[in-house]
């Protein structure tokens, strides 16, 4: 049976993420506004939009998104080791 410091790891480390998540949509929108000229995120259902423009903010955005979450629970398991000595996985 897991270690009580272990079992609240996982909403501790969803808490983080869900904070992350919004994090990462902040710094995308910010990135989005010097990357694509002040214009609002290209929607993939609007037809009026190029798909190289929908493409590019697709990709922008799973980039942010990917960077953000790897370093969000990166550093929720270093912090939970440092505190506990214990690995969280």
């Amino acid at each position: 049976m897991p270690d009580a410091s272990v079992m609240m790891y996982k909403p501790l480390a969803l808490a983080a993420s869900v904070g992350g998540g919004l994090l990462a949509g902040a710094v995308f929108q910010q990135v989005w506004k010097r990357v694509g000229q002040n214009r609002p995120k290209p929607e993939p259902q609007d037809l009026s939009q190029s798909t190289r423009d929908v493409l590019v903010a697709a990709a922008l955005q799973g980039l942010i998104f990917g960077l953000v979450k790897a370093g969000v629970d990166r550093g929720m398991a270093k912090s939970f080791s440092k505190v506990t000595h214990k690995s969280p996985a």
